[in-house]
């Protein structure tokens, strides 16, 4: 019996916890599903010590997107921002050594000199913040905006 109601509890909380995530963003599937990646824009973001070049970094709603993170410094950069991710499809992430394929992420870590191509989509219009969370970067200026138009 207590173990039946444990499993109940947990399937439970796994039925809110995505209905909670399901209602903050886009369906991904079917943002993924109508988008037409033969008229994908690219956006390079370039990361040094202590900038994300361009800010504001500008996208479109609802077309499919190449985002080019390079990092041009001599630190590892993260490019942090939350409420984007939850406002965007993400189709995969990819660098030399391969590719992840997930529905979304929380952060995105750029080593020394090497770069990302993630290939989304933004499902939802607004001004994100975005930040690097390593220690000491956003406090020297490592902040910017990413707008969805």
């Amino acid at each position: 019996m207590k173990s039946s109601v444990t499993a109940a509890f947990l399937l439970s909380l796994v039925f809110f916890s995505f209905s909670a995530i399901s209602a903050e963003g886009p369906d991904p599937a079917k943002a993924l599903a109508g988008a037409d990646w033969s008229k994908m824009e690219t956006v390079t973001v370039t990361m040094n010590e202590y900038s994300f070049s361009p800010s504001p970094i500008v996208l479109k709603e609802g077309v499919p997107t190449r985002l080019v993170l390079k990092n041009a410094g001599k630190e590892a950069h993260y490019f942090v921002a939350e409420r984007f991710f939850r406002g965007i499809a993400t189709r995969k992430v990819q660098g030399s050594d391969g590719e992840i394929k997930a529905p979304f992420f929380t952060a995105v870590e750029v080593y020394p000199g090497k770069m990302l191509e993630w290939f989304l989509v933004p499902a939802r219009k607004g001004v994100y913040e975005l930040l690097c969370t390593v220690k000491g970067h956003a406090e020297h200026g490592m902040k910017g905006k990413i707008e969805v138009r």
